[in-house]
C-alpha cells in the first residue's frame, strides 16, 4: 500500500477530490490529513472520508514535532492541497522528490509568497492574460519555484472577476490534481 498524507488549510475541496479518488483504491490509501487551522472546512471532509486527522501549530511544525507524526504514516507521498504555511525543510528533506504542491496559475508567472488563492486570479485579470491554469510541482525551500511535474491551461479572457477566473482554475484542479498524483505513486 502506498501512503499519501495531505496538507491543507482551509475548505479543502481538492484534499476532498483527492480522498474520493483514491477512496476505494487497491494500492493507494490517503491515510492522514495534517491542518494548521482547528476550524478548517477540511476536517469535516476528512471525517467523511474516515481519514485521521493532525492539527498542529506554527511552532510544532518548525520545531520538527510534525515531522515525527508525519514519519508515523509512513508517506509516499506528501500533497500540499491549499496549505497556505511555507512549507518546513526538515520535511522536505526527510521525502526528497515526495512532497509536491498545487499552484493555480502557469508557474512561473504568479508565485512566490502572497502568491495564493484570489491573489492570483486578480494578478491573471490585470495582466489581462488570455489563459491560465495550473501547475502541479515538487516543493523545495522556495515558495513555488521545484520543478514543474505537470501543467494545463484554460482560457479566461472572457472571464469577468477573480471569481471567474478561479472557478475554471478550480475545474482544473480538481479534474487533474488526483490523477497526477497516482501517477507519481507508481514510480515511486
Amino acid at each position: 500500500m502506498k501512503n499519501i498524507i495531505l496538507f491543507a488549510s482551509g475548505g479543502g475541496s481538492n484534499a476532498e477530490q483527492i480522498m474520493q479518488y483514491f477512496a476505494h483504491k487497491e494500492h493507494y490509501a490517503v491515510v492522514a490529513l495534517f491542518t494548521n487551522n482547528p476550524n478548517a472546512g477540511v476536517l469535516d471532509k476528512a471525517k467523511k472520508y474516515g481519514v485521521p486527522t493532525v492539527i498542529f501549530s506554527k511552532e510544532e511544525l518548525n520545531e520538527g514535532k510534525v515531522l515525527l507524526k508525519l514519519r508515523s504514516f509512513n508517506p509516499s507521498i506528501v500533497v500540499l492541497a491549499g496549505f497556505l504555511w511555507k512549507f518546513p525543510s526538515d520535511i522536505i528533506a526527510a521525502y526528497p522528490g515526495k512532497v509536491i504542491n498545487i499552484h493555480p496559475a502557469l508557474l512561473p508567472k504568479y508565485g512566490g509568497k502572497g502568491m495564493y488563492g484570489i491573489h492570483v486570479h486578480k494578478a491573471v485579470l490585470e495582466n489581462k492574460d488570455a489563459e491560465s491554469g495550473i501547475t502541479i510541482h515538487f516543493v523545495n525551500d522556495n515558495y513555488d519555484e521545484g520543478n514543474v511535474i505537470y501543467q494545463h491551461t484554460v482560457a479566461v479572457s472572457d472571464c469577468l472577476t477573480p471569481e471567474d477566473v478561479a472557478q475554471r482554475v478550480l475545474e482544473l484542479e480538481h479534474e487533474h490534481f488526483p490523477r497526477v498524483i497516482e501517477e507519481l505513486l507508481k514510480d515511486l
